[in-house]
């Protein structure tokens, strides 16, 4: 081999880490920050991914993702928020709470942020308005509130002899805490039902939340949208119990759960990808990308473990199932 051409090839060589290294820096970044854990958001993570690649972005291909995740914990959602920025992403996307959203909120006026809870984003100063957010924040809301009265009717329907009726739910520091249980309390009040309410500070406190609500001698059970772990422990112990529950993620009535009421959360992470990250990626700005509320909802009912209870599903209830589970 010639000199010229080894010192060639040398030199070509030693350009290629180089190289990669610089495509590698050139990929988008998306940070993600969660108020959960991974182990609570498994199937969510997976379905955001789904969207990202309907829009054409593929992690680790074109687009890297830095996930932080804080457990629920409130003390933390400000230094992660802080920590994604120093990555540079190119836009945040806050999910799981409200504390996610007004952290990254907090430490950027400049990256675009999309966020994904369950409150009213502009009761809760996120945006000025859903059709115009008006700065680098947009996302979309899966009114969670407004569903929990909802799933209390549903579930009166399937056990129309119990009288009361347990709300498990986080406590008095997570961010909806009174308007969710003040909403429950009425609804209840409507529909001339004892709802008792029950806190937990974390998935260790579902045992002793069972043995309160069999104590106050409750019928029936609704599982507030919590981001704890381990709710699948909640589902085995009402069965244990043989305590009739309405969910609010259709996973757990797969898992066993006897029923679950909520926004078609496939679809709502698919749209997370395809109509705000994706375009945002793109060049798209928040301020032009109207806040989105789900319009399909799922009521989906495990008639094996309604047979384990003794429950005869009343035909008005089975009539509205979007999915019935044999």
């Amino acid at each position: 081999m010639k000199r010229r051409e080894f010192i060639t090839l040398l030199t070509g060589a030693a350009a290629w880490p180089l190289a990669a290294r610089a495509q590698q820096a050139a990929m988008p970044i998306i940070g993600f920050l969660g108020f959960g854990s991974p182990r609570s958001n498994t199937g969510l993570v997976e379905r955001f991914r789904k969207g990202l690649a309907e829009a054409g972005y593929v992690e680790g291909r074109n687009v890297a993702i830095e996930f932080r995740w804080g457990a629920a914990q409130l003390a933390q959602m400000q230094s992660l928020a802080a920590d994604l920025v120093q990555h540079r992403p190119t836009v945040i996307v806050a999910v799981g709470a409200l504390a996610p959203a007004l952290a990254a909120k907090a430490v950027t006026e400049t990256i675009p942020i999309v966020f994904v809870y369950g409150g009213d984003p502009v009761k809760d100063r996120l945006v000025a308005s859903l059709s115009r957010p008006g700065s680098n924040i947009t996302g979309m809301t899966f009114i969670t509130t407004e569903l929990t009265s909802k799933r209390l009717e549903f579930l009166h329907e399937m056990v129309p002899n119990v009288t009361t009726i347990a709300f498990l739910t986080g406590d008095a520091s997570f961010f909806d805490y009174e308007e969710r249980t003040s909403t429950m309390l009425a609804a209840g009040r409507a529909l001339g039902l004892q709802v008792i309410i029950v806190e937990c500070h974390s998935h260790r406190d579902f045992e002793a939340a069972f043995a309160t609500l069999v104590q106050r001698q409750a019928g029936a059970l609704i599982l507030g949208n919590t981001p704890f772990d381990n709710l699948d422990r909640v589902v085995a112990l009402a069965a244990h119990h043989k305590i009739p529950a309405i969910y609010f993620d259709s996973s757990l009535v797969f898992g066993g759960g006897l029923m679950s009421y909520s926004a078609d959360r496939t679809a709502l992470w698919r749209q997370v990808g395809v109509n705000y990250v994706g375009p945002i990626l793109q060049g798209a700005k928040p301020a032009n990308l109207p806040v989105q509320r789900p319009t399909k909802f799922q009521l989906v009912i495990n008639l094996k473990t309604a047979k384990a209870l003794g429950l005869e599903i009343p035909s008005s209830v089975l009539a509205r199932a979007d999915e019935v589970i044999e």
